[in-house]
């Protein structure tokens, strides 16, 4: 069996700047274990712009933006495995994994980093009642066909979910000669980000339908049409708004799920608002010494945060390991201070992390959270026990935008005894 000091699952953006920032952060015995043919994950089918203006100030294509931190990785000669699909990690960081050169292996790691990254919601998780006909994809494998494959999916598109790859697909689609007729959206709110609603419906005279949904689809052996009808405050079609369009094509944009089979079998806390793991401030799951970053945790808008969050895991990692694992850990150490609990409420659905040590914390740490629903002309307020201490006006806070605030050391410890921050929406 190989030792490793760090085993990071997944060599998409996050595993690569976790692995850089490991390496960094001065650990030499490094792995990143990847099941697909090349590094970079989903960015090598991302081949529009808006990529890299926070990490490099340019802005650059998902293949561009991978590749800097590709060059990174090997100009930092770390290890890596392609081809490589890891089948279990057990508690004790045992990495079951397989691929055509070695057969079956077991790796023992010091810490492992978790950066799988997500998958997304497939036709059967939606009860869309019809046949299976040919011509119904998810937009990121729509996405891959175009991109990379160099297939056109179809000729007449109907969207459905109004996530940012359904609405980049409406854009590229476009662009390939495909008339994308409408894209329909289950909420009464696009869960994609703004400047995309702008840039790849707008610019295009595509229309978005909110409070719709397919109700019906046509054709037996390809698509024919799908129907759309509006629907009430509980997600219900109305009876009579029912609309047909006809299209050879259905792209379902419905949301992402993280890929968190291999960090519940091994005994991940998960929380079921994000389906990602629970974490602390050093973004360390329940099990000591397991990390983890990006879209396996909770599910990011910019990859630029994605990468920042990686980064701090890979630091927090390095740091883990360098001593031993004999971290000054409040749990084992009666005399440390407890930690401080996070809670989301009011309009917050979830915060990234949900527990803070504030002893182990950086001078400044970044608390990400995501919205219900659209709020104008709004507060996001952070109660440290009672006492508002954070009170942020915003003109207006969406779903499709994650949402951050910042803590710093030097504030929580004025707080000795503090035992829990309220994040929460607050009405102007």
């Amino acid at each position: 069996m190989k030792n490793y000091d760090i085993v990071i699952i997944g060599g998409g953006p996050a595993g690569l700047a976790a692995a850089v920032s490991a390496k960094e952060n001065g650990i030499e015995s490094i792995l990143i274990l990847e099941r697909d043919k090349e590094l970079g994950g989903i960015l090598n089918q991302c081949i529009h712009n808006g990529f890299g203006l926070h990490t490099f100030k340019e802005e650059l294509t998902g293949p561009e933006y991978a590749g800097r931190f590709i060059e990174q990785v090997n100009e930092l000669q770390i290890e890596y495995k392609l081809h490589t699909m890891v089948m279990d990690i057990r508690a004790d960081k045992v990495i079951t994994a397989m691929n055509r050169e070695e057969g079956l292996f077991e790796i023992q790691a010091k810490a492992v980093i978790l950066a799988m990254g997500c998958r997304e919601r497939p036709r059967g998780a939606l009860n869309i009642p019809g046949y299976r006909p040919a011509g119904i994809f998810s937009a990121g494998t729509a996405q891959r066909l175009v991109n990379m494959e160099g297939y056109l999916p179809g000729r007449e598109v109907v969207i459905l979910g109004s996530g940012d790859i359904g609405l980049i697909m409406a854009r590229r689609m476009t662009l390939e000669g495909a008339k994308v007729k409408v894209v329909a959206e289950l909420m009464p709110y696009s869960g994609g980000l703004k400047r995309n609603i702008v840039q790849c419906l707008d610019d295009y005279g595509i229309p978005l339908k909110l409070s719709h949904t397919v109700v019906d689809i046509q054709g037996k052996e390809r698509l024919e049409g799908v129907t759309l009808a509006e629907v009430d405050g509980k997600g219900k079609p109305i009876s009579g708004t029912e609309e047909f369009y006809s299209c050879d094509t259905l792209l379902l944009s419905v949301g992402l799920i993280p890929e968190n089979e291999l960090s519940g079998g091994m005994g991940v806390e998960l929380n079921p608002v994000t389906s990602g793991p629970r974490v602390n401030e050093s973004l360390e799951t329940n099990i000591e010494g397991v990390f983890a970053c990006g879209n396996v945790l909770h599910v990011h808008d910019l990859v630029d945060f994605v990468s920042e969050e990686a980064k701090a895991a890979g630091k927090n990692a390095a740091m883990y390991v360098k001593s031993e694992g004999i971290t000054d850990r409040p749990a084992s150490d009666k005399g440390k201070k407890p930690c401080v609990r996070l809670k989301a409420t009011d309009g917050v659905r979830y915060t990234v992390p949900e527990t803070i040590h504030v002893d182990r914390m950086a001078d400044t740490l970044t608390v990400r959270f995501r919205v219900g629903g659209v709020y104008q002309n709004c507060f996001i307020s952070a109660y440290f026990d009672d006492e508002r201490v954070i009170h942020k006006k915003r003109p207006v806070v969406a779903p499709g935008e994650m949402e951050e605030i910042k803590l710093t050391k030097e504030q929580l410890e004025k707080y000795p005894d503090l035992e829990m921050i309220t994040v929460k929406i607050e009405e102007a």
